[in-house]
C-alpha cells in the first residue's frame, strides 16, 4: 500500500497543529460557532444529536493492520469502545469529546491517517472496488489512480470551497463494485482499441433528494490525462454550480440543467486549455505509484476443495462469505459486520485488534473496507480458510450472510444523526428479528436492502433491491419503500411502491414483498430480476391489499 513521504507527513502534522489551535480558541470563546464550523468540517468533525462525530478517511478502503490497531485504540480511548464503518469506506466515531479530537488526529497521524476533507464542500475520500488487485475480472488495479487522485485533490486550493461536496469512485472491473454510477464522477478502467489503459468517464450521478444515474461524457480518456480531465470537470462545476440553494448545488443538478451535450462541450473546452500542462501524468509517475500496489509474492498453490467433510456452518460461510481470487490456491474473505442485534457497520475495539492479528497471521497484513459496510481479508490461502472461519467466529465476525437480506446497508439514522427524520438501526433490528431463518434467507438468493434515515440517502436506499427511507409524519416515524434499485454495472433507481408504512409495519411489509417474489419467481430468478420482469404493480397490490 502507499506509504507517506516527507511531504505527506509534514502536511498532516501541520493540519493537526492548526486544528488543535482552532479548537482551543473555540473552547476559549475566541471563535464563534459560525467561525469554527467550516474549520471543524474540513477536519471531519460533525456535531451530531448527542456528541461530536469524527469521520476518519480510509483512502479507497485500504488499511494496514497497524492502522486497524490504531482505530481500535481510538475506539477504546476516546469513544465507547467501537467504531462505525460507512458507505464511503471510512470509519466514524460517534462519542468523542471535542477537546480530545486534536489528540485523536495526532494519534492517527502516527500511522499515516487523517480526517482531512471527510466533510465540507470539497473533494471527499475517493472510493474503489474492495477487490482491487485481486479480482479475476479486473482490467487494471484502480488503487494507484485513486492514490494519484487523493494527492491531487487533498487541500487543492481551487476546489476547497466547491458549491457542494464532491465524490469520486474508481472501478477496474465491469462488475462495478464501487457504485461508481451514483457518484459525482465515476471512472471505469478499460482498454482502448490499441490495448491502451484509460477511463470511461461518468459525471452527474448521485442520490439524495434528486437521485440520478451518472452520464457518460467521455467514452475513453487515456490514463495520462486523468488529472487534467478531472480538473476541467471541477472547474466547470466550480464556476457554474449553484451556491444559492443547498439542495440544488450538486453537479448532477448542473448537468441536468445544462444538458449532457452542453456540459460535455464545456468540459472539453476547458480541458483543451490544460490537457498538456503540468497536470499531464507521465509513465514514470504512473509506474512509481503502481509499485506501491505490486502483487504479493504469492505461493504456487493448487485450488482445493476445503469444504469436504466439514460442518455445515463452515460450508455455508465458505459459500457466502468468500470470493474467488485471481491467483489459484487463494480466496478473498468477506468479514461480516452485520451480526444480528448489532448496528450494521459497527465494530468493537476488541474485534478490530483481533482482525488485525488474523490479517497478519493468514492474509497480507491488510484489511479492506467496503461500501456496503463490511470488511475484506484479501489474500487468504485456501488451506487456511477453516482456521480463518474459526477465528472469525470467535470474534463474532463470521455471520454467513453476505449478499443476503440480512447484509443490509444502514445509516446511523435518528439514533445519532441530527439530520435524520427517523431511526434506521431499530428498523435493521426489526428486520433481522423477523427474518432470522438463515435457510430462508439463502433460498431468497441475492437481495440488497439499503436504508436511510432521511433524504440525504447516506444508506443508498434509492439503489437497493429494496430501499427503505425514514420520513417524518407529524412527529411520527414512517417509512417509504422502493423496489428495483441497483448500484452495480446495471444501475437503476428503485420505484416507490406506494404510501409510507408505519414503523412497526416495516418488517411485515417486507414479508409481503417477499411472498410475492417467492410465488412468481422462475427458476434461479433473483428478486431484482423479478421486479424488472413484472414491474411494481404485483408487489404494490399485495402490500396494500385490504385483508393482508
Amino acid at each position: 500500500m502507499y506509504r507517506y513521504d516527507t511531504l505527506d507527513h509534514t502536511l498532516v502534522a501541520e493540519r493537526v497543529a492548526q486544528f488543535r489551535d482552532q479548537t482551543q480558541r473555540f473552547l476559549a470563546g475566541q471563535l464563534s460557532e459560525d467561525e469554527f464550523k467550516p474549520l471543524r468540517l474540513r477536519n471531519g468533525l460533525y456535531i451530531q444529536t448527542h456528541a461530536p462525530m469524527l469521520r476518519v478517511a480510509v483512502p479507497y478502503g485500504l488499511l494496514s493492520t497497524r492502522q486497524v490497531r490504531m482505530l481500535a485504540h481510538l475506539a477504546r480511548k476516546y469513544d465507547r469502545g467501537y467504531g462505525h464503518f460507512t458507505t464511503r469506506q471510512n470509519i466514524q466515531y460517534n462519542w468523542p469529546k471535542l477537546e480530545e479530537v486534536p489528540d485523536m488526529l495526532a494519534d492517527l497521524a502516527t500511522v499515516e491517517m487523517h480526517a482531512i476533507q471527510t466533510s465540507g464542500n470539497c473533494i471527499r475520500n475517493t472510493t474503489a472496488d474492495h477487490f482491487a488487485g485481486i479480482a479475476p475480472d479486473e482490467i487494471d488495479d484502480p488503487r494507484p489512480y485513486c492514490e494519484i487522485i487523493r494527492q491531487w485533490s487533498t487541500l487543492h486550493p481551487e476546489f476547497n470551497y466547491l458549491p457542494r461536496k464532491f465524490k469520486i469512485a474508481v472501478t477496474g472491473s465491469p462488475a462495478d463494485r464501487a457504485a461508481s454510477q451514483v457518484h459525482d464522477i465515476g471512472l471505469h478502467l478499460l482498454r482502448g482499441p490499441d490495448g491502451q489503459i484509460g477511463f470511461e468517464v461518468l459525471v452527474g450521478g448521485g442520490l439524495g433528494r434528486t437521485p440520478i444515474i451518472g452520464k457518460v461524457i467521455r467514452d475513453f480518456l487515456p490514463r495520462e490525462h486523468l488529472l487534467s480531465y478531472l480538473e476541467a470537470v471541477l472547474r466547470v462545476y466550480n464556476r457554474a454550480g449553484r451556491r444559492d440553494n443547498i439542495y440544488k448545488a450538486r453537479i448532477k443538478i448542473l448537468v441536468k440543467a445544462m444538458g449532457e451535450e452542453a456540459f460535455r462541450a464545456a468540459v472539453e473546452q476547458e480541458w483543451a486549455l490544460i490537457r498538456d500542462t503540468a497536470l499531464l501524468l507521465d509513465v514514470v509517475e504512473i509506474d512509481r505509484m503502481r509499485k506501491y500496489f505490486r502483487p504479493l509474492p504469492y505461493e504456487k498453490l493448487p485450488d482445493i476443495d476445503v469444504t469436504a467433510g466439514r460442518e455445515a456452518a463452515f460450508v455455508a460461510w465458505y459459500r457466502h462469505n468468500t470470493r474467488v481470487h485471481k491467483v489459484s490456491g487463494y480466496r478473498a474473505v468477506m468479514v461480516s459486520l452485520k451480526t444480528p442485534g448489532i448496528a450494521p457497520g459497527d465494530m468493537t475495539a476488541e474485534q478490530m485488534d483481533g482482525l488485525a492479528d488474523l490479517a497478519d497471521l493468514i492474509s497480507s497484513g491488510e484489511v479492506r473496507s467496503t461500501h456496503d459496510q463490511n470488511l475484506v481479508l484479501g489474500d487468504v490461502r485456501q488451506q487456511d480458510l477453516y482456521e480463518t472461519w474459526q477465528r472469525l467466529t470467535a470474534l463474532g465476525l463470521a455471520t454467513a450472510n453476505i449478499g443476503t437480506l440480512a447484509d443490509m446497508i444502514c445509516c446511523p439514522g435518528l439514533d445519532f444523526c441530527s439530520l435524520a427524520n427517523a431511526s434506521s438501526i431499530s428498523i435493521a433490528h426489526q428486520i433481522t428479528e423477523r427474518f432470522s431463518d438463515i435457510d430462508y434467507l439463502y433460498d431468497l438468493g441475492p437481495l440488497e436492502i439499503k436504508m436511510s434515515g432521511c433524504m440525504n440517502a447516506c444508506g443508498h436506499h434509492h439503489v437497493g433491491h429494496i430501499g427503505i427511507l425514514g420520513v417524518d409524519k407529524h412527529g411520527e416515524e414512517w417509512y417509504q419503500i422502493t423496489i428495483g434499485g441497483s448500484a452495480s454495472g446495471d444501475s437503476s433507481l428503485g420505484e416507490v411502491i406506494g404510501p409510507s408504512v408505519a414503523k412497526l409495519e416495516v418488517a411485515n411489509t417486507l414479508a409481503a414483498l417477499l411472498d410475492v417474489y417467492v410465488s412468481i419467481r422462475e427458476e434461479d430468478e433473483t428478486f431484482l430480476q423479478v421486479v424488472r420482469r413484472v414491474g411494481v404493480t404485483p408487489f404494490r397490490e399485495r402490500v396494500y391489499a385490504p385483508n393482508r
